[in-house]
């Protein structure tokens, strides 16, 4: 129950989606009691206040009687007295009673409500009550707590705990189903219209009915957390709301969202949201009463009030009200918990509201893909409020895109990144801070009308929002960057400048729902595609670390925690030199260690990836472990082990376990590492290994060991070859007709090899027809590196070794020697060679469309060369 009209409206917006199913809770539990073996609670349990109800009157040194006609808030249909028609005392049970008012009364029906108020008031316990429901079309009966003192203001801020309510029970609809479902909810969080609840319905086993019998409802209330039980089955628990903090102490996110508080800083005057234990550390009151009607019964089952339900009167009868103190603890309500197991799961534990905070700006700069062909699981397409649901399509010249219908039924449609409409169990609500991006940064999009709305008026809008709805810009989508308005059957780009909704008054910080849509109530008809949507800076470059590629990171070196083993280097035949892991008898996990005074003790911050960037590893299983029922896991630490991920390997593979002696590769994203605890500030653990104590015998090895940004590559570096040749290039042979080859080189693993004859040529790296490498987003710190051994030097002793590049067609191009670029080239021995970006552009290169890269003895002198490269990339150093 509710004491404001604040249900009125959470309701009125909500009712008709929910149908015939009570929108008292969030969820609709069915319990198996064959499962369960419900336990009684346990002897620290005092009981200090009761009423029994054995007399023949209505204690008033217990209840106080509320005498009004307000509706109670919910356009209830009642006025509550204190007639003793309405709520009376009879043999052992307090009965009260919903009766048909006199004609021309301020309401049609009268009843009871009483409370406890200043004579029942407690913080903390057991509150139990034994009670025999009312029924029919339009009853609503509750047992429920209010603030006796409001300390966090008007309602709901200083909270309201619903131990039990329950409408219109044994109502039959059309279709047969019975009502018999009870409810448990907390109100909490920011004034109407803003206020927050968070609950869960409940069916009584064997299709018994609440109204039928007395049934035992009851919570367990103690700090920072309240249980529900119906017959001293728990069927649901709600915790406060538990912060996430990164190793610098900032709040990143919430371990537990629950419930929270609004209320003013003492200290600074400020009003903020407390996420900790208020508003239910405070002492409540008891609250009794039958309600007839309002929003709640009346827009539910068969709708609005059966008369004939209450001719004869409806009668809500309990039986007792008893209220326990926890002896253990009475000042937190701890160590009497009547729990079970599982009581915490997904099935029990109830989420609640609190805002997710919106993580501390890093100050470096991130990219975020919502939707590149693949749905990103923390941002789903979306469809407010028509009741479709967005569908991945084929396009004949995308691959797969969401495709967007809006029928009869107003609505926007778009992408959104808050948890009540992510579905998907590998996602999470994640605000995107964009404030570091601002300056070069914008949300795009590619969009094609399939169908346009059948109103001629209606006009095309792009709109986003942050925090929750806190601020918002809408435009129309012809005032992007392009300034065009929609074509129908046309792919076009959208972009919309950060800098210019910051102008218009978005808080860039949390941005969490994009939406394109025809205007409201004019999309009747219309049908759009939508791909390619980000929030990004396109010239941005993100940080890497590498763990191991073909050699060992000195300060990640490889481990072995508890096994008295050393990994090692070892070659591998097909990628070169990796790491090698081998588990005895002893327990033990393996990997790379950053932490000193193995490492360098200077953890990876990996903050800026968080939205794109991913861990990345290749394994192979040697042998595989002794114990055919080995588990094979991953775990990632950080800031000395205060917080971990630990999971399947599998979870990385799309499922697949490893397979003994082939080459895997294994891709975790932060954002999941994160969500499942991780603080990605600090990382410095990296480990793989069979379950513990299950791994004698496992041999295994490992490369290509890292934690980037998989898809910065595609704006700001270009990997050539890395074990093998980028499948947009060739490795190639201009005019002495080899074929060019990889081949295994005992130090580097694969290597590209170049072969010269008798006729003159160039050899390098051509890529394929319309392709080309736009560098200018790393001119000032880039350079085109690689490694080059020469296995055989040419005939001619004096051939000069040359470096050459060239855009597209040859447009432009630069020749120097390759001792510019490093030492000059030794028989037998791999080197290093760097040309930075901006000398080859001081020196004439156009550096957007770069399509050729060479190594080569000067031409007409290289016959019988044989000589190698490996790492060759153009890159952000």
């Amino acid at each position: 129950m509710t004491t404001t009209t604040i249900r009125l409206k959470q309701l009125s917006a909500a009712l008709f989606v929910c149908g015939l199913v009570s929108c008292g809770g969030d969820v609709n539990t069915n319990s198996d009691f064959t499962a369960v073996d419900p336990t009684a609670p346990v002897s620290d349990w005092e009981l200090v206040w009761s009423d029994e109800f054995e007399g023949n009157s209505i204690d008033s040194r217990k209840w106080t009687f509320e005498v009004d006609c307000r509706g109670g808030g919910n356009n209830e249909q009642q006025c509550y007295t204190d007639s003793s028609e309405n709520a009376f005392v009879s043999d052992g049970t307090l009965k009260i009673v919903a009766l048909p008012a006199e004609e021309g009364a301020a309401k049609p029906y009268t009843s009871a409500r009483l409370n406890t108020k200043y004579q029942g008031d407690w913080t903390y316990g057991r509150i139990e009550v034994r009670a025999k429901m009312p029924s029919g079309q339009g009853s609503w009966p509750a047992i429920w707590m209010l603030p006796t003192d409001n300390v966090y203001g008007g309602w709901p801020k200083s909270g309201e705990i619903d131990i039990v309510e329950a409408v219109n029970l044994k109502t039959v609809d059309s279709e047969g189903n019975v009502e018999a479902q009870v409810h448990g909810t907390l109100h909490y969080g920011r004034d109407w219209p803003n206020n927050e609840s968070s609950g869960k319905a409940y069916t009584l086993p064997n299709d018994m009915n609440p109204a039928d019998d007395f049934h035992t409802y009851a919570i367990e209330w103690q700090e920072g957390e309240i249980r529900w039980y119906v017959d001293d089955y728990l069927y649901q628990t709600q915790m406060a709301s538990e912060v996430r903090t990164n190793s610098r102490d900032e709040v990143i996110g919430l371990r537990h969202r629950g419930w929270f508080a609004e209320y003013f800083n003492q200290i600074t005057g400020d009003l903020e949201i407390q996420y900790n234990n208020a508003p239910f550390d405070q002492r409540f009151h008891l609250l009794l009463n039958l309600a007839v009607g309002g929003n709640w019964p009346e827009n539910v089952n068969n709708l609005g009030i059966d008369a004939e339900a209450f001719v004869d009167g409806q009668v809500f009868e309990i039986d007792y009200v008893r209220v326990y103190e926890c002896a253990s603890n009475p000042l937190t309500g701890k160590g009497c918990e009547t729990v079970r197991a599982g009581y915490k799961d997904a099935e029990t534990l109830v989420e609640g509201k609190a805002p997710i905070p919106s993580p501390p700006s890093t100050g470096v700069p991130q990219n975020l893909t919502i939707f590149a062909g693949t749905p990103n699981p923390n941002w789903p397409a979306w469809d407010c409020c028509g009741g479709s649901t967005p569908q991945l399509v084929e396009d004949a010249d995308r691959g797969n895109v969401y495709e967007f219908v809006v029928g009869p039924a107003p609505t926007v449609n778009g992408f959104v990144s808050r948890s009540e409409f992510i579905d998907d169990p590998e996602g999470s609500a994640s605000p995107f801070d964009a404030s570091p991006i601002i300056d070069n940064g914008s949300i795009s999009f590619d969009l094609k009308i399939v169908s346009a709305p059948r109103n001629p008026d209606s006009t095309w809008l792009f709109k986003v929002e942050s925090n929750e709805g806190s601020t918002e810009v809408e435009l129309p989508l012809a005032e992007g960057m392009n300034g065009e308005a929609p074509t129908i059957g046309v792919w076009q780009t959208y972009t919309f400048p950060l800098q210019m909704l910051a102008d218009a008054g978005l808080d860039l910080s949390a941005i969490d729902v994009i939406m394109i849509f025809p205007a409201w109530d004019t999309g009747d008809g219309a049908v759009y595609l939508m791909d390619q949507v980000q929030i990004a800076d396109p010239e941005q470059s993100f940080p890497e670390l590498v763990i191991f590629d073909n050699a060992q990171n000195l300060d990640w070196p490889m481990w072995d925690c508890c096994g008295g083993s050393v990994p090692i280097e070892v070659m591998d035949d097909e990628q070169g030199i990796v790491a090698e892991f081998a588990i005895g008898a002893e327990p033990t996990v393996m990997g790379f260690n950053n932490r000193s005074p193995l490492g360098s003790g200077v953890p990876f911050d990996a903050s800026a990836l968080l939205s794109e960037g991913v861990v990345q590893f290749d394994l192979k299983v040697v042998d595989a472990p002794a114990n055919p029922d080995s588990t094979w896991l991953f775990k990632i630490e950080a800031d000395n082990a205060s917080s971990d991920a630990e999971l399947p390997l599998s979870a990385g593979n799309a499922g697949q376990d490893p397979v003994t002696g082939q080459w895997q590769t294994y891709t975790f994203s932060l954002q999941s590492l994160s969500d499942a605890g991780l603080d990605i500030s600090a990382i410095d653990v990296l480990m793989v290994f069979p379950a513990w104590d299950t791994g004698n015998g496992a041999v295994y090895r490992m490369n290509n060991v890292r934690i980037y940004n998989p898809n910065a590559g595609d704006s700001s570096n270009l990997i050539l070859f890395s074990n093998d040749v980028n499948a947009d290039w060739t490795i190639w042979d201009c005019c002495g007709g080899s074929t060019p080859t990889v081949e295994m080189d005992d130090d580097k693993g694969p290597a590209a090899q170049f072969v010269i004859g008798s006729q003159p040529t160039v050899m390098g790296f051509l890529a394929n027809e319309d392709v080309s490498f736009d560098a200018t987003a790393i001119l000032s710190n880039g350079a085109v590196s690689f490694d080059m051994k020469i296995v055989d030097m040419p005939n001619n002793p004096d051939a000069a070794w040359l470096f050459k590049i060239e855009s597209v067609e040859a447009s432009t191009e630069v020749e120097l020697p390759l001792a510019a670029g490093g030492d000059a080239p030794v028989a037998g021995e791999w080197q290093h060679y760097s040309f930075s970006l901006q000398s080859l552009f001081d020196a004439g290169l156009d550096i957007s469309a770069i399509n050729v890269i060479m190594v080569f003895p000067a031409w007409g002198d290289g016959e019988g060369a044989v000589y190698r490269m490996a790492n060759v990339e153009i890159s952000n150093n």
